[in-house]
C-alpha cells in the first residue's frame, strides 16, 4: 500500500507564441507534456498561453500559483529578433549572457551530421544566461535551459515539438527522476451504453471500499463512459496492486458491462483481443458512413484483423453488394432487425471474415417516424455459428447518434469476439 507521507509536485506550462493565440497552430505540446509528466508523478495545475513579449513572459512568471514547483516554458528560443525568451529570462534572473563553447561545439556537430555548416547567426544560440543549467538539444540548435529560483525549477524549451520532446526525454526527465520521489499511475475501464448518472448510482455505495490512495474520475463521451482510477504514492510503493484492488471493487459494483481498457481506447483494446484470438472482422455500414471501419484502422497494426468495410448507404447498394432482399427492405424498412441481419451476413461472406458487423439507423435530424424515431439504430453481428442483433434508441442530435452507434457496434463486436453476447438482446435475436 501507499506510504503515509508523499510529496506531490505541482507544475505549470507556459506556451509562448502569437501563432498559438491567433489559432494558426494548435498547442499539442502541452497535451504531450501533461501526459508525460503525469506518468512521472508531476501534476499540471495550469496551462498559460502568452504572446511573445518580454512583458508577457515576466507577467506569467510573476503570476505563478503559490504551489507551483516546476515551470515548463516552450517557445521563443529561435535565432531571430522576435525570439525574446532567452534575453528576458536572463534579465529576470539577474544574469549576464555568456557564450558557451560546449553548446557551440554541439551545434557545429549537429550541422555536420546534416552535411552543412552553421552560419554566424547560429552563434547566437550558443549564448545562454550564465546561471542556467544547459539541457542539450540533440535534435536542434536551441538548447534548453533550467533555472532554480526561490525553490522552483523553471525550464525553458524550444517550441518545435520533436526538439521539445527530445530534450524532456533525454535531459530533463532523468534529472527530475533523481529529484522527485513520487509517482502517479492510472487504470482505465469503460462501459458502453450506460448513462453516467446510472453508473454513479451503482458505484457510489462501493467507493468506501477503494484503497485510500485511489481517486475515481468519470470521463463520458457519446455512448461510452470511461472510469479512470488514479493511484498516487512514492516510487517504491506498489500502486499496481492498489489499482487492481479498486478495479475489483468497480467490477462488483457495475458487473459484466465493465470492460478493462488497460488505459487504451476501446478500439485499441478490441484490436488486442482480436489479435490474441486470431480473428478477422469487417463492417457493413449505413448511418455511420464508414465510421466504425475508420475507428478500427486508427489503431496501428489493425491490418492483422480488419479486412474492410462496405458503406451501403442506399437501398441499391444494400441489395447489390450485400444481398439484402428487396422485399424485406420494402416491408420492414432499411432500419430494421431483418435488414441489418442480412447486411451483416452478406458482409461476412463478401469480405471473408470471421465476424461482420452491420449498422443501419436514423441519425437525424429528419427521417424519424412514431415507431422509428430519430436516434434509432439497429446493429447486427454475424459470426461463424449465429447472428445477433440489438436495437438502440439514442437521441435527436445527428453527430452524437452517429458516434454512439459506432461505440455500440464496437461493444457488440467486442462481446461476441470474446465468446459472449449482450444480455439486452431483443427477443427476435438468434
Amino acid at each position: 500500500m501507499v506510504s503515509s507521507k508523499v510529496k506531490e509536485v505541482k507544475a505549470e506550462i507556459i506556451t509562448i507564441g502569437d501563432e498559438i493565440l491567433i489559432g494558426q497552430i494548435v498547442d499539442t505540446n502541452s497535451a504531450w507534456i501533461g501526459q508525460t509528466f503525469n506518468l512521472e508523478g508531476i501534476e499540471i495545475s495550469r496551462i498559460n498561453s502568452i504572446t511573445d513579449t518580454a512583458e508577457a513572459i515576466i507577467g506569467a512568471l510573476e503570476g505563478l500559483l503559490p504551489s507551483t514547483e516546476l515551470v515548463i516554458m516552450t517557445g521563443g528560443l529561435g535565432p531571430t529578433k522576435d525570439d525574446l525568451t532567452k534575453q528576458t529570462l536572463a534579465r529576470y534572473f539577474g544574469a549576464n549572457m555568456v557564450f558557451r563553447e560546449d553548446v557551440w561545439a554541439h551545434i557545429v556537430k549537429l550541422f555536420e551530421s546534416f552535411g552543412r555548416k552553421p552560419v554566424e547567426r547560429n552563434k547566437f544560440q550558443a549564448e545562454v544566461p550564465e546561471n542556467c543549467e544547459v539541457l542539450f538539444n540533440h535534435k536542434g540548435t536551441a538548447p534548453g535551459m533550467l533555472f532554480r529560483h526561490n525553490g522552483r525549477r523553471i525550464v525553458s524549451l524550444p517550441g518545435v515539438p520533436y526538439e521539445m520532446k527530445g530534450i524532456i526525454k533525454d535531459e530533463l526527465l532523468p534529472l527530475l527522476q533523481d529529484e522527485i520521489d513520487y509517482q502517479i499511475k492510472h487504470k482505465t475501464l469503460f462501459v458502453v451504453g450506460v448513462p453516467e448518472s446510472v453508473l454513479a448510482d451503482q458505484i457510489e455505495p462501493y467507493e468506501g471500499d477503494f484503497p485510500k490512495n485511489i481517486n475515481l474520475a468519470y470521463l463520458p463521451k457519446p455512448g461510452l463512459v470511461r472510469l479512470r482510477l488514479t493511484a498516487r504514492g512514492k516510487r517504491a510503493d506498489d500502486l499496481h496492486s492498489d489499482l487492481e484492488a479498486a478495479a475489483k471493487v468497480l467490477k462488483e459494483a457495475v458487473g459484466d458491462p465493465l470492460m478493462d481498457g488497460s488505459n487504451s481506447a476501446i478500439e485499441k483494446y478490441l484490436g488486442e483481443v482480436l489479435t490474441q484470438k486470431g480473428l478477422t472482422v469487417g463492417t457493413a455500414e449505413s448511418c455511420t458512413g464508414g465510421g466504425i471501419g475508420a475507428t478500427l484502422v486508427s489503431v496501428s497494426g489493425s491490418s492483422a484483423y480488419f479486412e474492410g468495410s462496405i458503406v451501403a448507404y442506399s437501398y441499391d447498394i444494400k441489395e447489390t453488394l450485400l444481398g439484402v432482399d428487396h422485399k424485406t427492405i420494402v416491408e420492414k424498412g432499411a432500419v430494421s432487425e431483418e435488414v441489418v441481419r442480412q447486411m451483416s451476413e452478406g458482409a461476412r461472406v463478401k469480405l471473408k471474415v470471421d465476424f461482420a458487423v452491420a449498422v443501419s439507423g436514423i441519425a437525424g435530424p429528419d427521417g424519424g417516424t412514431p415507431d422509428k424515431p430519430v436516434g434509432t439504430s439497429w446493429i447486427a453481428i454475424a459470426g461463424p455459428t449465429r447472428t445477433i442483433t440489438e436495437k438502440f434508441v439514442f437521441g435527436k442530435v445527428r453527430e452524437r447518434n452517429i458516434q454512439k452507434t459506432i461505440f455500440a457496434a464496437l461493444r457488440v463486436r467486442c462481446l461476441t469476439s470474446m465468446g459472449s453476447i449482450s444480455t439486452r438482446l431483443p427477443s427476435g435475436s438468434r
